[in-house]
Formats: structure tokens, sequence, C-alpha cells
């Protein structure tokens, strides 16, 4: 499940509860928890960026094997620390203007750790390269490699699983757009929001006795 997408919609959904916080509500869009989630979700994957300078480079004489030899460096637990306080002194410290809740620092660290291991749990169980390597997820680095994990029943990263996980966030979505009337554009512009609710709501339309919460 390595697919930056796929880590994004697991971490955004584990947040979904949040959308129905009045408090919440009141103070920034609906979507900002759900969004930050995921998109801390996907932080383990900063190790990633060492790809670009290993292609840039590869027919060099010296080639930087940036990727080669630390992706999945910061598939720690250390490093899940480090993004854990991180959310939870910006939740703390910022009010309005973050995407992070300064009412809810606790439950945004904790919504961030779990998001972080799901990532590593996502990666364990279904990203497999077309090679067959499997990259060990070394939980205790810096400190020890005692703790590699690796399961041999690892499918592809483009097996079947990983395109229905991704399916069924992207559902899940969708469907609150429809019965909701708010997506997770609403971060980004309410009135590219209100656009995506409208044309999903034209081809998918409510029933005539429904309401939406707007």
């Amino acid at each position: 499940m390595a697919s930056a997408i796929t880590h994004f919609i697991v971490g955004a959904s584990l947040a979904l509860p949040a959308l129905e916080a009045r408090s919440i509500r009141a103070v920034m869009p609906r979507w900002a928890i759900p969004v930050s989630s995921g998109l801390l979700a996907v932080a383990p994957d900063l190790d990633g960026l060492g790809i670009v300078p290993e292609l840039l480079t590869r027919h060099s004489a010296h080639p930087l094997l940036w990727f080669s030899q630390y992706h999945h460096s910061l598939h720690t637990l250390a490093f899940s620390l480090v993004v854990t306080l991180l959310a939870f002194l910006l939740s703390k410290g910022q009010r309005e203007s973050s995407l992070l809740p300064a009412s809810h620092p606790c439950t945004t660290a904790l919504l961030v750790f779990l998001s972080f291991h799901l990532h590593l749990l996502g990666d364990v169980i279904g990203a497999r390269g077309p090679d067959g390597f499997q990259w060990p997820i070394p939980y205790l680095l810096p400190f020890s490699h005692r703790l590699d994990i690796v399961w041999h029943g690892q499918w592809a990263l483009n097996a079947w699983p990983n395109f229905v996980i991704t399916g069924i966030g992207l559902m899940i979505m969708f469907v609150i757009a429809r019965n909701r009337g708010y997506s997770p554009l609403e971060i980004i512009s309410k009135r590219a929001d209100a656009t995506f609710v409208s044309a999903v709501r034209n081809r998918f339309p409510l029933k005539a006795s429904g309401t939406a919460t707007t």
C-alpha cells in the first residue's frame, strides 16, 4: 500500500469522525483535521525524495544512491514520535490560522501517531516492488536493527487489494460530498468545493425526502 495517494486516503479516513465535531466546525474547515491527518500519514515517505538525485545522477561516475540506501530510513518509531510532537505543538500553539485545531492537541497528536503507523502497516502488507524486493521497516532505527519488520506474504504495490483500499476511501469521500454537502476541497476553496458537490449531486441525486447538512 505504498502509494502516497492511498496512504493519504487511509490517514484522512481515520479522522473522519472529526467532521461531526461542532466545536471544530466553528473555527476551521470541517476537513481540516482529516486532511492534516492524511498529509502527515504520508510523512514517512519523505525519505523517498532521494529518488530525485538518484535518477539525476544515475549515469554519472559517482551516482547518489540516496533512494536505494535510505528509503524507509524514516519509517521508524523515533520519527513517528518527532512527527507526533510537531503536530501536538502546532495544534497547541496556533488557532484559526492552523490546519491543526488548537483546542484538541492531544486528539490531533494521537491521530497523527496512528496515521503514521497505518502507513507502516500498509508498507509491510502491500508494497513489494516489481523485482520482488521487500523494503524492511527498520522500526527501532537509529538505535537498533533488532526489529526490522518484513512480512513474507506481502503483496505487490500494483496488486488489486491496494486499488480496492484506495477505491473504498474515494467512495467514502464521494458519499460524504453527496450526502453532507462538503468535500476535502473545502479546505482549499469553498467555490471549488461547492462546484464539486454540485457535480456529484447532479450525477447521483439525493432522494426527494432527504436533507443535507451544510
